[in-house]
Formats: C-alpha cells, sequence, structure tokens
C-alpha cells in the first residue's frame, strides 16, 4: 500500500507525528514491533510516575503523625504496586490505539526496515514480510539502556530500567550506578519503599546537567532520607553468586566493596539505529544518531527522523515537537525550527526537579553579567502547609536587559511550574515584568514572582 507518510516506531514522537499528519490530511501509517505508545507509555515516563506516586503515598502513610493522623498499622505490597503501574501502562497504551482508530491511522504490527525508494519492509511476529511505500518516511524507533561492559545486563543481578519496574520481589540492598533522572528516580522510589540503596556517580554531583545548587540540595535531602551516595566515583566490576552481588567501586580514596543484591546500571540511553536499513538506504549518521536539518530530513530526500535518534536533548516532549513541526514543514506549513535552548528538563523523585535555560556557570562562561534570585520553599507559606520545605527556585537574569536565561527548581510539584518558566522565555518576558505578574497566593507558584524579586533586591518574604 502506498501512503503520504510511514512512521517507524509510535512512541511519544511517533505516534504524535502520526496524529499530526493525519490531521494535515495526509494518509498516515504506523509501524510498531511491540506496543503503541513506545517506551515512554509502557516502559517509561508513564509507569514509573506510578510507581513515583505509590512511593509518595507510603511516604505520606509512614509520616503521617507529622500532619496530625495516627495510622495504626500499614505495609507496602510491592508486588501490587508493580501491578498498579503495569495497569496504568496498559491504559495509556490502549489510549493511543483509540487515538490511532480516531484520526483513521493505519497500524502495521511487526519490525520495519527502510528500503531504498522510499519503502519500508515489515516482518511480522510470524516472520511474514510485506512492504510498504510512502511519500516520506519518518523514523523514530527511540532508544534504549545503555550498557556498559562491565555492567552487563542479566534481567536478574544486574539490571535495566525495565528489569527494575517489575521486579518479581522487593531487594534488601540496592547499587544504582549514574545519578541522571532515570537514577535518582528508581534511587527514590526503592529507598521510599524501604530498600537499603546506594547511588554511585562518576562525575562531582549527583544530577549532574542540572545546575549546582540544585545538585547540592538533593544530595542534602537523599541523605538525609537515608540514601548512600558515592560521587568521583566508578563501578569497577560485580561479581556475581547466588548470595547476590559484589560491587567494587573505585574511588578517590581508593577501592570499596558494596555488597548487595542487586545493580541498576541507569548510564544513560543508546539510540535504536541498528537493523533498520540506514546502511542500505544511505542515510548519514554520526556519532550514532541520524543526521537532519531543521526540519529533521536526512541527507536522503523522503526520509527523517525524530526523537532519540537524532541531536538534541532525549526527551519525550522533545520528540513530539519534532515530529509535529516534520509533518508541518512536509505538508507545506512554515514551523519554526525548535529552540533547543528552551526546552524543560524534568525529574519526578522527591522532591522533584524542573530546569530550562542556562545554569549559572554556563551563564557566566557565555559572559553575562548576572542578577541571579533564589527564593527558598522554607519561606513559602504553601510549602510549610503542605509539609514539602525542602527546595528552592532559582531565576538567573542577564543584568544589562533582563532576559530570563535560566530557571531551577528543586521541591515539590515544580514539574509543574516550569511551563510558566518556558512560556516567559518565548514571549521574551523581563524580570521587571515577571516581578509585577502578579500570583496566587498561597500557591508554591509565588515563589518565581519571589525569586525575581530577590534578583532585584526587591523580595518581601525573605
Amino acid at each position: 500500500m502506498n501512503y503520504d507518510v510511514i512512521v517507524l516506531g509510535s512512541g511519544p514522537g511517533g505516534y504524535v507525528t502520526a496524529i499530526r499528519a493525519s490531521q494535515l490530511g495526509l494518509k498516515t501509517a504506523v509501524v510498531e514491533k511491540e506496543s503503541l505508545g513506545g517506551v515512554c507509555l509502557n516502559w517509561g515516563c508513564i509507569p514509573t510516575k506510578a510507581l513515583l506516586k505509590s512511593a509518595n503515598v507510603y511516604e505520606y502513610i509512614n509520616n503521617a503523625e507529622d500532619y496530625g493522623i495516627k495510622v495504626s498499622s500499614h505495609k507496602a505490597d510491592f508486588n501490587a504496586v508493580v501491578k498498579r503501574s503495569r495497569d496504568v501502562a496498559e491504559k495509556m497504551s490502549g489510549g493511543v490505539k483509540f487515538l490511532m482508530k480516531k484520526n483513521k491511522i493505519d497500524v502495521i504490527m511487526g519490525t520495519g526496515k527502510i528500503q531504498p525508494g522510499k519503502q519500508i519492509e515489515v516482518t511480522d511476529k510470524d516472520g511474514e514480510k510485506a512492504t510498504y511505500s510512502a511519500n516520506h518516511i519518518v523514523i523514530a524507533t527511540g532508544a534504549r539502556s545503555r550498557e556498559l561492559p562491565n555492567l552487563e545486563q542479566d534481567k536478574k543481578q544486574i539490571l535495566g530500567y525495565r528489569d527494575a519496574m517489575v521486579l518479581p520481589k522487593m531487594p534488601k540492598k540496592m547499587v544504582v550506578v549514574g545519578s541522571g533522572a532515570i537514577g535518582v528516580e528508581f534511587a527514590y522510589f526503592y529507598n521510599a519503599m524501604g530498600v537499603d540503596v546506594t547511588i554511585v556517580e562518576y562525575l562531582p554531583n549527583i544530577v549532574p546537567v542540572e545546575d549546582i545548587d540544585v545538585s547540592k540540595q538533593l544530595e542534602k535531602t537523599f541523605k538525609k532520607k537515608g540514601i548512600s551516595i558515592m560521587t568521583n566515583s566508578s563501578v569497577e566490576n560485580v561479581e556475581k553468586s547466588s548470595k547476590g552481588c559484589k560491587v567494587k567501586v573505585k574511588t578517590a580514596k581508593g577501592e570499596e566493596i558494596i555488597e548487595c543484591d542487586m545493580v541498576l546500571s541507569a548510564v544513560g540511553i543508546q539510540p535504536n539505529i541498528e537493523n533498520i536499513g540506514l546502511e542500505e538506504t544511505g542515510v548519514v549518521v554520526d556519532g550514532g544518531k541520524i543526521v537532519v536539518n531543521d526540519f529533521y530530513e536526512t541527507n536522503i530526500p523522503g526520509y527523517y527522523a525524530i526523537g532519540d535518534v537524532v541531536q538534541g536533548q532525549s526527551l519525550a516532549h522533545v520528540a513530539s515537537a519534532e515530529g509535529i513541526t516534520c509533518v508541518e514543514k512536509i505538508a507545506g506549513h512554515h514551523p519554526e525550527p525548535i529552540d533547543y535552548n528552551n526546552i524543560p528538563g524534568c525529574t519526578y523523585c522527591s522532591p522533584e526537579i524542573a530546569s530550562v535555560g542556562m545554569t549559572e556557570k554556563v551563564a557566566k562562561e557565555a559572559g553575562h553579567e548576572l542578577k541571579i534570585g533564589k527564593f527558598p520553599f522554607s519561606a513559602s507559606g504553601k510549602a510549610s502547609a503542605a509539609g514539602h520545605n525542602d527546595g528552592f527556585v532559582k531565576l538567573i537574569f542577564d543584568a544589562k536587559y533582563g532576559e530570563l536565561l535560566g530557571a531551577h527548581m528543586i521541591g515539590a510539584n515544580v514539574t509543574e511550574m516550569i511551563a510558566e518558566i518556558v512560556a516567559l522565555r518565548k514571549l521574551e518576558t523581563t524580570g521587571q515584568e515577571l516581578i509585577k505578574t502578579v500570583h496566587p497566593h498561597p500557591t508554591m507558584s509565588e515563589a518565581i514572582m519571589e525569586a525575581a524579586a530577590a534578583a532585584y533586591g526587591e523580595v518581601i518574604h525573605i
């Protein structure tokens, strides 16, 4: 069958691309080898947030007396927590199936491989092959857990993130290697559920892409929760036995051995670009990523790529935005190229982390004279009432023009607050304008206005 657009992969990049293409009047199909919704809906963004919510609830119950409530007895049913997460994922995947039907998009189940001449060969679960053609083919195959040679994942004792989501029973002790978003989210979850957790991070700070103040705050809070943190450290090897794992860690002070039940490898992701026909089709790859222009066309006309397989932040919302931009250009519209300097990043441990734009270090290195405002949640009435005083909002302004260069937040619900900053930066709002934007009281979001005021010496509540 011939289509206007075929999308290879149905994650948050692929299915959004397909829906927007259909809305624009293009005859569209999606090729998916596993489950509609891809990793994000089935094994990433959504089910992990379900796990984290269960951890939040358990923490509330454990600390109920802080809120004047006595709970006589309670326990965590780990298998029920995992089941709830899987049920949420299944529901969301079903939602994507409904959207495909609603938008009249053909779903082709099987493993796809692009071919020369704008074709895709699809092999179904029975090994049967069929070929489909399209005027435009969009590669949206996403990524998987990155494996290190000395941390080969066996799904039982050395885990990737997918394995960590569906363990048959809760371990007593776990080592998490890597402290990016995946690492700290799982570290928080398992710690909250009662597991003895150690984080090993190669760089000097955990969540190393964040502003240094955020990294220090999270480390402080995690240590209060009982999570052990080893920075400037690397896992040299893991000795496995029927009794568990012995993890050899190289630190600045020498080698240490940590005994645990399981090791979670959370050292990043790897794009899925193997065996999808790139070589046969002549699509150029550089540094493990498919090379594209501002509108995601590869070097071969009619072939495009979006999401984790191209340069840019490996985030679900980035993939969705790229897909929309790509097919709007295909349809003859005139979309703006995406501003990758105004992409928000969110981490859903507790406390949450949200940021956009430049860190203080990067802004200084870029030569800006800065005005920096920081408002702690310890001074927030809403945070005190909620019992979530850890964290702050930090805003970074260019002193000369008042441009909002970056925002860095750590605390309860900050992932719901960062979109305000993204919109303000898109609209080129200045610091003084933000100060005069009245925020509702009492809310966590007041801290944004107060942080702006702090930058200009006008803060009221600290």
